[in-house]
């Protein structure tokens, strides 16, 4: 019985003092208030989103939509906060659990705040991309990131000074150490200063043809920081470093405001001057009249007669399309080219091809004469 008191005695004195001075029905209730925030967080994130939903939905602006959207995750770490702020001052806490205690909130709050940052990066991005004209899409995808990146640090940094970690001689530190490994890694600093000239320049941008001399010819699909993926036209992948193309010549085939379509027409010599001059007037009416070929003082057509071949007689025929896509283009030469053959043949003219005549010349009967001179006396 004296055991049964004693322990009773004890078990009074341990829920009256609890653990560290903190009373144990002040724990149990704060613990229980802070479970009940953390139960209630998506209830919680949900009542306000479907709020915030009613309000949005009342506008034709995509903005705010995407701003409700993605605010879902900070709102629902929101009541972890209060919870545990209001858990927290519930319980009579020492001076130096107190400050510890007052640390870990300011902790949580800067957490929220620098998270809710980060969400908003998205939105903000409907705002930045309206500059795609003037600077190149890889260019505000890599801003974007940019601000993720300079947000989470900052965050990081805010959550260290709060502990009392001086940030300042760690990133002095970091800056000596930058310097040395800068020094071995000249090839990536530079391969991100050409991509970022890139992008500012507007050399090409994704899914531009180009050709880059001595490298490679294909379709750019990706344009990185260190690199570029172009693919080729069988499909093979190549990663090409970002300094070639400020050392190497870049054509860009989209650019092109034309297609051009140059041939030389080769027709028969038997050909006569009337034929030639009809061929070429009605080729001639042909892409004048055919509203798929440009015709400006930059992008003109002509159709001369223009060499004589060896077997055929040259007609040079040189227009531009007005379209610079490649199949529309591809279905444009054919339609010329049909045309021009019935041109020709409607004519009675042939085209040439490789040949070679042979010419005999005949001798008299009786060349007994040629062979066998008589010598006069």
């Amino acid at each position: 019985m004296e055991a049964i008191n004693s322990f009773k005695d004890l078990f009074f004195e341990v829920w009256n003092d609890g653990v560290f001075g903190l009373n144990a029905s002040e724990i149990i209730i704060g613990i229980i208030i802070f479970l009940v925030f953390y139960v209630l967080r998506r209830l919680f994130a949900r009542f306000i989103i479907s709020r915030l939903n009613k309000l949005v939905n009342k506008t034709s602006n995509k903005l705010d939509d995407t701003v409700v959207s993605v605010i879902e995750g900070p709102l629902k770490f929101l009541p972890v906060v209060l919870g545990f702020f209001i858990a927290t001052s519930y319980i009579n806490l020492s001076i130096e659990v107190q400050e510890f205690v007052d640390l870990f909130n300011r902790t949580l709050i800067t957490i929220f705040i620098f998270w809710l940052l980060h969400q908003l990066v998205i939105p903000f991005s409907f705002f930045i991309k309206n500059f795609e004209d003037k600077i190149s899409k890889p260019l505000v995808n890599w801003t974007l990131k940019g601000l993720e990146i300079i947000i989470i640090v900052l965050g990081l940094v805010a959550v260290l000074e709060l502990w009392g970690i001086k940030v300042g001689p760690v990133i002095a530190g970091l800056g000596l150490f930058g310097v040395a490994v800068a020094l071995g890694a000249q090839d990536l600093f530079k391969n991100l200063i050409s991509g970022i000239m890139i992008l500012m320049e507007k050399r090409f941008t994704i899914g531009d043809v180009i050709s880059v001399s001595g490298e490679v010819e294909g379709v750019v699909e990706q344009i990185g920081f260190r690199s570029t993926l172009v693919r080729r036209f069988d499909s093979t992948p190549v990663m090409i470093p970002n300094y070639k193309f400020a050392e190497q010549s870049v054509t860009n085939y989209t650019r092109r405001h034309h297609r051009r379509i140059r041939w030389l027409i080769g027709l028969e010599y038997k050909t006569s001057i009337e034929q030639l001059k009809k061929i070429r007037d009605e080729i001639n009416k042909l892409i004048k009249e055919n509203n798929d070929f440009a015709k400006n003082e930059n992008s003109g057509f002509f159709v001369r007669i223009d060499s004589f071949s060896d077997s055929s007689i040259d007609m040079l025929v040189q227009a531009f399309t007005v379209t610079n896509d490649w199949s529309e283009f591809l279905k444009v030469k054919e339609q010329l080219a049909v045309s021009i053959i019935e041109i020709v043949e409607g004519n009675d003219a042939s085209f040439a091809f490789p040949s070679q005549s042979l010419y005999v010349e005949s001798f008299p009967k009786d060349s007994s004469e040629i062979f066998n001179p008589k010598i006069s006396k």
